[in-house]
């Protein structure tokens, strides 16, 4: 793709200084060689401003493209109307023979010019109620149809993705590049013994993903050869497909933020998914270790919500009842801040499940 484009527009501004020259040299006044080099300069400076023009508008995509196009036109038809309509007022009204020639031209100017302003702006914001369809190109409203969300292979390692994928919330929704997928298997035949056991956790997710009732994973077989790292090719692809990204990998969000592609979270997600405590609030909390604090403990929720006890660090490893003082947020999550209820009898019956805890 970048070799194609840089092709094109070496092409277009070699093409550029040519066709200007060549008419300068055909010019009768001035010398062959002024009008060569005032052609190659002309040729030159429109060149770049094709490129320029490129990339500005690199991110405007094919959708786009056809409803400015569709506005235009609608635009030049409502402003030819209006010239008519005024055309058509004069010739009644007889008001042509106190107006001057160019006043009239000039007022037929404006007219037209307002018409297709008007009717290209009304275009555009009507764009997601406009539906036509004519050959090779359709337009449709953008609210027929979620987004699609490209999923990454930092997804594919969490097995939330299975759980929020059964939900149906993102039915007909996932598409997975088949370059992650040959990174997974080549991950799993190469590399470290971590490296392979998360790639064989991801081919297996991928595997449960299919088994979905009415998700309906869908594979997309485009790759990008000159694209070195597969965060360069989620990225290209996202604005190939006008879709979203879904991703557990913060680092991501940087650059894809710089592309104008939106970026959906795991764990933000998650975060915003967390139950609310309020103020006064009993909870029962296994106190896992040590706070930072004279006498105070930590524990963690299921969700993973850390939470801090004030007077739990005589209680490691039991699980106490204690009340809620406040809820904080922070750019890890949240955390809850608790006092440990007094005359507290420490609970056995938990202590089952304190292996599975700690490793959470």
């Amino acid at each position: 793709m970048t070799l194609s484009l840089a092709f094109l527009r070496t092409l277009f501004f070699i093409l550029s200084i040519f066709l200007m020259t060549t008419y300068m040299v055909s010019s009768p006044t001035g010398t062959v060689a002024e009008n060569t080099l005032i052609g190659v300069i002309f040729g030159a400076v429109f060149g770049f401003l094709l490129i320029g023009f490129d990339l500005v508008f690199r991110r405007f995509n094919l959708r786009s493209f056809n409803i400015a196009i569709m506005g235009i036109f609608i635009g030049y038809l409502m402003g030819q109307a209006l010239v008519l309509v005024f055309d058509a007022v004069i010739t009644i009204s007889k008001v042509s023979i106190v107006l001057q020639p160019q006043t009239l031209e000039m007022i037929k100017i404006a007219l037209f010019l307002f018409g297709t302003y008007l009717g290209t702006i009304m275009t555009l914001r009507a764009s997601d109620e406009l539906y036509v369809s004519i050959p090779f190109v359709k337009f449709s409203p953008t609210r027929e149809k979620k987004k699609d969300l490209i999923i990454d292979s930092s997804v594919l390692s969490d097995t939330r993705i299975i759980d929020l994928s059964a939900t149906g919330v993102l039915d007909h929704q996932l598409v997975l590049p088949r370059f992650i997928i040959k990174e997974l298997y080549a991950s799993a035949e190469v590399g470290d013994e971590f490296s392979k056991a998360k790639a064989r956790r991801s081919l297996d997710v991928i595997k449960k993903l299919e088994t979905i009732a009415g998700l309906e994973v869908r594979f997309n077989d485009t790759d990008f050869p000159d694209a070195k790292d597969s965060q360069s090719k989620l990225v290209r692809l996202a604005r190939l497909l006008d879709a979203n990204l879904l991703t557990a990998d913060i680092s991501r969000i940087q650059m894809a933020s710089i592309e104008g592609i939106r970026i959906i979270n795991i764990h933000t997600l998650s975060n915003a998914l967390k139950p609310l405590m309020q103020a006064g609030e009993m909870i029962k909390i296994k106190i896992q270790r040590y706070g930072k604090e004279p006498r105070q403990g930590v524990g963690y929720l299921d969700d993973g919500t850390m939470v801090v006890v004030n007077g739990g660090g005589n209680y490691i490893g039991e699980v106490i009842d204690a009340t809620v003082l406040s809820v904080k947020h922070t750019t890890s999550g949240r955390m809850i801040f608790c006092n440990a209820t007094d005359e507290e009898t420490p609970d056995k019956s938990f202590e089952g499940d304190e292996g599975s805890d700690d490793e959470r």
